[in-house]
């Protein structure tokens, strides 16, 4: 380890996190162009200098000096330019045209790419992509419509980041116009869009089209992604499904969950209609952001001290001030409201209810593999 990076440790600096799609040879294309005027201003240069050198007999860094301010065409009379012999003018106004001609075309060959617009968007788009390189655990949103409008408003307000992938050529509009904070013009089902996505690092796709054809897509597309990739851990998939038939069929295709919005939208009202006060309760305990209390499954791994040990025994409504009011074992079954008799088996996951810092110091305590010095003072 050399000298750098052993500052770079000790200072706790971090490379700044790269795209997987960087752009780099789309922006290069864009400044190809470029080229040839760059070419001639050096030629120009080189044969300046050698002209002034033998016509005038000036030093190697004198008519550096002369041609730079000659082809610039910014005045004379810091080199006593009215000593020049004949050939010296000839010479001199002979750079002055052939200066003036390689700026003009500088100028026509920046104005047509600036006109295009290309290397603006290129520039804009690897900025975003830069942005969205720093994301961690993030979801990606594939299509813009009204579903996908109300699901960002939910994951704004619980500060979850996350991505919105769409083809059209307005999603930019879109974007400010509904405060997508991060945004990709791509077809979400490609590859491409999945990088420029940095799908590596993040905890799960939300795919909210119409159209069932397009939902299957971007599930098998995602699923191969992971294979390829090699991913540690299998991405959330979350899709829409308006046919309550072709749920089953997204399950089976890799979907970890399925909605229909019609299915959803029978059971709230049912709901209202049934018990009015318990969805009012919902309301204001599930869906609203500002409630002091939330609800998550807490994972149970192998490794953790707590399996094969009574509910009771972990004492987690003392410790962490939360309550166990469910348990889903490894085989898919729920257990509701579970007893203080019962054992907690690995790989189950326990529904906890409870503040969110109650909760996140519960999954600390079930990733110990020893039992915790907070239970000598229970």
């Amino acid at each position: 380890m050399n000298l750098i990076q052993k500052i770079r440790k000790v200072l706790k600096w971090e490379s700044s996190p790269k795209p997987d799609i960087t752009l780099n040879a789309e922006l290069y294309a864009q400044l190809l162009p470029f080229r040839t005027p760059l070419i001639l201003i050096q030629l120009c240069m080189v044969f300046g200098t050698i002209g002034y050198m033998q016509i005038e007999g000036h030093s190697l860094i004198n008519a550096i000096f002369q041609t730079g301010y000659t082809i610039t065409t910014v005045g004379f009379g810091s080199l006593g330019e009215g000593e020049f012999s004949p050939l010296g003018k000839l010479f001199t106004v002979t750079l002055i045209i052939f200066g003036y001609t390689v700026f003009i075309f500088a100028m026509g060959v920046i104005i047509d790419v600036i006109n295009k617009g290309e290397l603006k968007r290129i520039l804009k788009e690897r900025k975003m992509l830069y942005r969205i390189a720093r994301l961690k655990k993030h979801f990606v949103i594939c299509y813009h419509n009204e579903y996908a409008i109300e699901v960002t408003k939910q994951l704004r307000q619980n500060h979850i980041p996350f991505i919105v992938i769409d083809p059209r050529e307005d999603i930019e509009a879109i974007a400010v116009e509904h405060k997508y904070p991060y945004y990709i013009k791509a077809k979400p089902h490609t590859e491409e869009a999945m990088l420029k996505a940095h799908l590596s690092s993040a905890k799960g796709l939300i795919t909210l089209s119409d159209s069932i054809a397009d939902n299957i897509a971007l599930i098998a597309s995602v699923r191969l992604f992971e294979k390829e990739h090699h991913i540690p851990s299998a991405y959330y998939i979350i899709s829409a499904s308006e046919s309550v038939e072709d749920i089953s069929k997204l399950k089976k295709l890799g979907a970890d969950t399925v909605v229909s919005p019609s299915k959803l939208t029978a059971q709230r009202i049912t709901a209202m209609a049934a018990r009015p006060d318990m969805e009012n309760l919902l309301e204001q305990f599930l869906y609203k952001s500002d409630t002091p209390l939330d609800m998550e499954e807490v994972y149970v791994p192998k490794t953790s001290w707590m399996v094969l040990k009574k509910l009771k025994e972990t004492h987690l409504r003392d410790i962490a001030n939360v309550s166990i009011i469910g348990i889903t074992k490894k085989d898919g079954k729920f257990m509701p409201m579970p007893k203080g008799d019962v054992l907690i088996m690995s790989e189950s996951k326990l529904l906890v209810i409870g503040t969110q810092k109650g909760i996140l110091y519960t999954k600390g305590l079930v990733k110990k593999q020893e039992k915790p010095e907070e239970l000598k003072y229970v």
